[in-house]
């Protein structure tokens, strides 16, 4: 039944959201740009792209890996030092992660009766387990607090013995560098570009997710802002702890689709199946290309930082 679902699809529309999906990911590493120029390095735009697109590749694989590789072979390739990148990753990172969470918030306030009693039932037991064991969780969020504190003074107070040994130096140039990156966001110059693309990206998201909703005659009906909802909801199984969001996502959006919307609960598990497929062979195939082409540049192209 699946699969008949499947194949009756208007894959047409699933093309043209990997467009979108394409220029956002160009977007991203306009973005990255921004924030690597603000440190005083020099960035080409399709080395940092092959870089973004390795780093999605890489996280189909392990989560979160891919912020570790992309900067790890942009390091390579155009001579920064890798401490410095993977502090931008985690500015753009923390910044993605305050649009994210005020999309939820925009949505949920707006769409209280659709989204936010969708929302409710899904993690309305987790919370409730969460203040069942306050006490615990206090605890171990003191003790963690009170761990890095005590950390914190005897490093203060030996400092002067610590200084002494050889990784001290090595470990505090390392954490000088990630911080330098990390504060990018906020010493950069053209911090309105920076905001324009993240707008762009966030637009291309949302018109990503809508597209697909073409594909069946079922879920054509649903509108931009119906997309929007999507995006929000599904982002919630993307950054789920496995690989490309695989499981949690389809499990996420076909509840959506069929609680919140009432779409047939096979055309809502063919769309997400295929939706996730898509995007994932996408993301594989274009970041299998950008390796091979950053092999290909390194050797035909000096890398712009020597």
């Amino acid at each position: 039944m699946l699969w008949v679902e499947i194949k009756k699809a208007d894959y047409e529309w699933l093309f043209l959201a990997v467009i979108f999906a394409f220029l956002s990911h160009v977007a991203r590493a306009a973005r990255w740009n921004l924030l690597i120029e603000s440190m005083g390095y020099k960035t080409r735009l399709w080395t940092t792209f092959f870089s973004v697109m390795f780093g999605y590749m890489a996280n189909t694989a392990v989560p979160r890996m891919g912020e570790v590789a992309r900067c790890g072979i942009l390091s390579k390739k155009e001579k920064i030092p890798f401490n410095a990148l993977f502090g931008t990753v985690i500015s753009e990172r923390l910044f993605d992660m305050f649009v994210l969470l005020l999309i939820i918030f925009l949505v949920v306030a707006f769409q209280v009766e659709k989204v936010g009693a969708f929302l409710g039932g899904k993690f309305g037991p987790f919370f409730d387990s969460v203040s069942e064991n306050a006490i615990i969780l206090i605890t171990s969020v003191m003790l963690v607090l009170l761990s890095f504190v005590l950390t914190v003074w005897l490093m203060y107070k030996y400092k002067e013995r610590i200084k002494k040994f050889s990784f001290y130096t090595k470990t505090k140039l390392f954490f000088d560098g990630l911080w330098n990156g990390i504060k990018t966001v906020l010493i950069m110059k053209r911090k309105w570009l920076f905001l324009f693309y993240t707008v762009i990206i966030w637009i291309f998201y949302a018109i990503m997710t809508w597209l697909p909703l073409k594909m069946y005659a079922e879920t054509a009906h649903l509108s931009f802002i119906d997309g929007i909802n999507l995006l929000a909801v599904s982002s919630l199984g993307i950054v789920a702890p496995v690989p490309g969001g695989i499981g949690a996502y389809h499990i996420i959006v076909k509840s959506f689709l069929q609680n919140v919307y009432g779409i047939d609960a096979v055309v809502a598990g063919s769309f997400a199946a295929i939706n996730h497929a898509g995007q994932t062979v996408f993301n594989v195939l274009l970041g299998a290309v950008s390796y091979f082409s950053l092999g290909y540049l390194s050797k035909k192209q000096k890398p712009a930082n020597d």
